[in-house]
């Protein structure tokens, strides 16, 4: 489902308000996003109370994400941050952006097992989502960014993505145009294109890519109706079988790490590569799983494809449990009530100074 996105103020330029058009769309649209639109029945009035036998470790996603006192999120932030996002610029090849590998139009990922930056290197790890990552405590499989700014700092200068260093970065924006943006976004700096504030800027755009709206938020919020009979007893199996000790609170995940024992024997050591500390060998951020059923493939290297098979190899690795199919298909279909409602964000018009080609 595509909903309006927020902003503080105004509205950043692309990022549309459509709440009128939204309701209006062809109900083949909602059913092609996956949202479980097949429900046409009016939804029964929220209570505010919590179902009966739903764990207090759940918690419903925020409607906004709190931003640092150093990083507001204004208009102007979130406007910059929005372009920034999309520029090719920022890569050596000036051809992959941000979006190259978190397609906001897909979920906010790129599809492939791991991802591809410049001169089609290969990465070593599956791009995770963007949308939400506003609301986790660490960014990466490995947790070494503990911010959406210290995290977008990292792929602009890794050689494997984008390959350009800060002083090339910032000079590229400034021939581009970039420079009033700048200072409309960072008014009290003296000096406002830099490269913390590329990565402030990109960082606000992020804490507007929200999902809420899931059918298990109205839920938690009291509608009994808004999950199917199926979503109700996978989630009763979800939390019986032990998934709800890490896949909780907002996020269901994303607040923790956790040995990863499908990941043994493999090249990727996971956290201890950051902390070298060999009790943090194959640890890797608990995943989070707010629109799972989109964000496939799964796990730190997307060694898998298939929702269903992922939820197999947890029972086996995490649980050590075989899941029969009938469960496996029960919490699938809960997983599926995690699939929020998406911003609708349109590509932006991006500053081009005169003669500039590059």
């Amino acid at each position: 489902m595509l909903r309006s996105a927020r902003s503080v103020s105004a509205p950043p330029s692309g990022v549309v308000a459509l709440r009128s058009l939204v309701a209006l769309l062809p109900a083949v649209w909602l059913v092609a996003c996956g949202t479980g639109a097949d429900r046409a029945e009016p939804a029964s009035p929220e209570t505010g109370q919590r179902p009966a036998g739903v764990s207090p470790l759940f918690e419903p996603l925020p409607a906004e994400a709190p931003a640092p006192a150093d990083n507001p999120t204004t208009a102007e932030r979130v406007d910059l941050g929005h372009k920034l996002f999309f520029e090719p610029k920022l890569s050596r090849s000036g051809v992959i952006s941000c979006n190259t590998c978190h397609v906001v139009g897909a979920a906010g990922i790129d599809a492939r097992h791991v991802a591809i930056g410049e001169g089609a290197r290969e990465g070593t790890r599956n791009s995770p989502t963007v949308f939400n990552a506003a609301f986790l405590k660490a960014q990466f499989w490995d947790g070494r960014a503990p911010t959406l700014e210290e995290q977008a700092m990292g792929p602009i200068q890794a050689h494997v993505e984008m390959d350009l260093t800060p002083v090339e970065a910032v000079a590229r924006l400034d021939s581009a145009g970039y420079g009033p943006f700048f200072a409309a976004a960072f008014p009290d700096d003296a000096d406002a294109l830099t490269f913390e504030n590329v990565a402030k800027a990109i960082a606000a755009f992020e804490r507007t890519l929200l999902t809420p709206g899931a059918p298990f938020d109205r839920y938690l919020a009291g509608d009994e109706s808004a999950l199917t009979d199926a979503q109700k007893e996978g989630l009763k199996l979800f939390q019986d079988a032990g998934c709800v000790g890490c896949h909780n609170g907002a996020m269901l995940g994303g607040s923790g790490f956790a040995g990863f024992s499908h990941a043994q024997g493999k090249g990727d050591m996971g956290r201890a590569a950051v902390t070298q500390e060999a009790i943090d060998n194959y640890v890797f951020r608990i995943a989070p799983l707010r629109n799972v059923a989109l964000t496939g493939p799964y796990f730190h290297d997307g060694s898998v494809r298939s929702l269903q098979e992922a939820v197999e190899v947890m029972g086996n690795s995490q649980l050590k449990r075989r899941f029969t199919a009938e469960e496996v298909a029960s919490i699938v279909a809960f997983l599926e009530a995690l699939t929020g409602e998406f911003p609708l964000i349109t590509h932006p018009r991006l500053p081009r100074a005169s003669g500039v080609s590059r």
